[in-house]
């Protein structure tokens, strides 16, 4: 693997190809001026390949014995611990994440890898008796095995480029199917490096294939393309709607946005709230869906808890990835204009700047909003930046009905000592999961990962993964 090179190609019937398009796409790094490198800007007939070359792979891959499939699984996730240094700085490089981060990130794919293909060694069908029904024979039985889709479409976002597409890579590929990846354009690169390793691990040939390209050529033509039988994505909740509008009568499982609340409750204990709460607003400067991007805290706690707050961000690393910085430059300016802007329209109407606000290029300081109103845009929309609003409230009533409120409905996480408490509020909260004393994160891995509202569609976790990605196929037997 050679991570200096500046032109990376994609991947199509097992060879690594430049597009017929002779374009590219430049990944610029979002922290320093320099050129990480380039990715083809592929054609339509090029995508057309991809889907008929994995189509053609998967009904052999099919066939192959469940052992052999995770055998494959296993010698990915060796190759990815071999490379995890080389990956792990081409994803600093890429998205801005520290480089410690990077690494952790390659490291704890190999697990996910791993358990996939233990969990898919597992995964298996049923048998049922007739009889089990009132009226039917005990001469019919019914075998219901687990068959695959076809080919997945894997569309991967840029915060995690290795760890997020191999949770949709490694299922799809233990199940059966064969899968044509999309990488997001910024985290391209560690994707195709992360596919570099499968191919060294002994991958078949056209069972996974690459797609790169500009969305307004090859887009709308991939992700409705008659011969995708299944789409995973994760990333803004505007495409996951458009995805959803096109993908009649196919599979989908969307993991989109979300405006994940903290409710903090009269019986909290303030230290582990504080702690927990700034780790899930600013670490990757709150550049992920499960980020905290809200506190909802009782009016007479509210100053205790401000305090708390303000005086661990003073103690947050604020710079450079290449530092491990918590707090590193947005992904791009587009981004960071918008994170700005939402500072703007908070202070504009009132709200009180407690600590940053300031922005040097793509880096926005950790910024703590106090007194954010119902008015403000703050306390809607996800900023997807290093930005926590504090939203004062007079009771826990309050906090619930002001949290389902919101569009999305991803994780919260509420604060109290309290178990009667914390369930009657968990039950309360329209969002796929709570954290209780903790911050809102995905994982464990193998723990289900749920979105409702526009915050996504299906679930998630290696268990849920394995059996989205295939069918029920039934046989009935009629003994005589």
């Amino acid at each position: 693997m050679n991570t200096t090179k500046t032109t990376y190609t994609f991947l199509l019937d097992g060879q690594w190809y430049e597009s017929e398009s002779k374009e590219t796409i430049e990944i610029s790094s979002p922290y320093k001026e320099e050129l990480v490198g380039r990715v083809q800007a592929m054609t339509k007939s090029e995508v057309d390949r991809a889907i008929a070359s994995a189509k053609a792979a998967q009904t052999t891959w099919a066939k192959q014995p469940v052992n052999k499939r995770a055998e494959l699984l296993h010698a990915w996730a060796t190759e990815l611990e071999k490379r995890a240094d080389e990956i792990g700085e081409v994803i600093m490089r890429e998205v801005g994440k520290g480089r410690a981060d990077g690494v952790k990130e390659v490291k704890r794919t190999a697990e996910i890898i791993r358990y996939t293909a233990e969990e898919g060694l597992r995964f298996d069908g049923q048998m049922m008796q007739g009889d089990s029904f009132p009226g039917g024979s005990a001469k019919k039985l019914a075998v219901i095995k687990k068959a695959p889709l076809g080919v997945v479409l894997a569309i991967s976002p840029f915060n995690y480029p290795v760890n997020l597409a191999a949770a949709k890579l490694a299922p799809a590929l233990m199940t059966g199917n064969a899968v044509v990846f999309k990488p997001a354009t910024q985290g391209s690169i560690s994707g195709i490096l992360m596919i570099e390793a499968l191919v060294a691990a002994g991958l078949p040939s056209g069972l996974v294939n690459v797609v790169t390209g500009r969305g307004s050529v090859i887009g709308d033509y991939l992700t409705a393309h008659p011969g995708i039988d299944m789409i995973t994505f994760t990333g803004g909740t505007g495409t996951g709607r458009h995805l959803s509008r096109q993908s009649a009568m196919i599979p989908l499982v969307l993991e989109l946005g979300g405006k994940d609340p903290a409710l903090v409750l009269e019986d909290a204990d303030l230290s582990l709230a504080a702690d927990h709460i700034i780790s899930g607003a600013f670490s990757y400067s709150g550049q992920r869906c499960t980020a905290i991007k809200r506190v909802f805290v009782l009016d007479h706690q509210a100053d205790a808890l401000v305090d708390e707050l303000t005086t661990r961000i003073a103690k947050l690393t604020v710079g450079s990835p290449e530092d491990d910085s918590v707090v590193v430059p947005l992904i791009d300016t587009k981004s960071a204009d918008y994170v700005e802007g939402l500072i703007t329209d908070a202070k504009d109407q009132g709200a009180t700047i407690v600590t940053g606000g300031n922005r040097t290029n793509n880096l926005i300081e950790p910024t703590l909003i106090d007194n954010v109103t119902r008015d403000m845009r703050v306390a809607w929309e996800e900023p997807f930046g290093p930005v926590l609003p504090i939203i004062r409230v007079s009771s826990v009533e309050e906090m619930i009905a002001y949290s389902n409120e919101s569009e999305y409905g991803l994780q919260a996480s509420v604060f109290t000592e309290n178990i009667d408490s914390a369930f009657a509020v968990a039950d309360a909260l329209e969002t796929g999961s709570v954290q209780i004393n903790g911050r809102t994160e995905r994982g464990p891995d193998h723990f289900p990962f749920i979105g409702v509202k526009s915050s996504g569609l299906g679930v998630q976790g290696v268990g849920r993964s394995l059996a989205s990605m295939t069918r029920d196929k039934l046989t009935v037997l009629n003994l005589k």
